[in-house]
Formats: C-alpha cells, sequence, structure tokens
C-alpha cells in the first residue's frame, strides 16, 4: 500500500478514537455511496455527523483542513443525503473535518465543528 494511503488510514483510525474518546458513537466508517466517501459518520446529541480527514506529514503545503475543496464537499453533502434516506434520519446534521499532522515529535489534531457553513 502506498505512503499516504497508509497516513490516510492512519489518521482516520486516530481520529475516530479522538471522537470516541470525548464522547461520540461512531456509526460507520468511509461509507460510499456512488463516487462519494464519508471518513466517519457519528452521532453526538442530538446531531448526526459527518466528518471529513485530512492530514499531512510537514506543514509546507499549508493546512490539512485547507485541503477540502468544493467539489469534496459537494460529494459530502450527497454522501450525507444519500445516508440520511438510507437511515431514515430526521434530526440535525452537521459536517465536521479533522486535521491530523504527523510531525516527528508528535501528532496534532484539531477538530473543527461545523466546519462548511
Amino acid at each position: 500500500m502506498a505512503k499516504h494511503l497508509k497516513q490516510g488510514q492512519k489518521a482516520e483510525m486516530l481520529a475516530a478514537r479522538y471522537l470516541a474518546n470525548i464522547g461520540y458513537l461512531i456509526l460507520d466508517k468511509n461509507y460510499r455511496s456512488g463516487r462519494a466517501e464519508v471518513d466517519i459518520i457519528a452521532q453526538t446529541g442530538t446531531f448526526l455527523v459527518f466528518v471529513e480527514v485530512k492530514s499531512l506529514q510537514k506543514r509546507f503545503h499549508g493546512n490539512p483542513e485547507d485541503r477540502i475543496g468544493k467539489h469534496k464537499k459537494h460529494m459530502l453533502f450527497q454522501a450525507a443525503d444519500d445516508y440520511q434516506m438510507d437511515n431514515n434520519w430526521h434530526q440535525e446534521i452537521r459536517f465536521d473535518a479533522i486535521s491530523v499532522n504527523f510531525y516527528p515529535q508528535a501528532i496534532k489534531i484539531e477538530h473543527f465543528e461545523d466546519a462548511f457553513s
């Protein structure tokens, strides 16, 4: 497996663990609907939360969360619609982003609630 794919999987695992540790219920990982994918779907209180996880090895290219473009957001919204229909969800939803920076001396996780509003 390519190095960037392993890094992405590790970032998603760390993000799911982080969310679980702060009380989120992880409902699904890598949910696919057509070409759209959501990295993590979780629930906190009355919110269904769709989470996009981004990671970088170094900060030379900006912040990971800045790499979520217009097309990716559109795909997230499409997958979220499908998930809600498939699971008969009629309560509140939210889109979060989690960035994972892999520094040589530490890993930094940042959580951005309601990231795309």
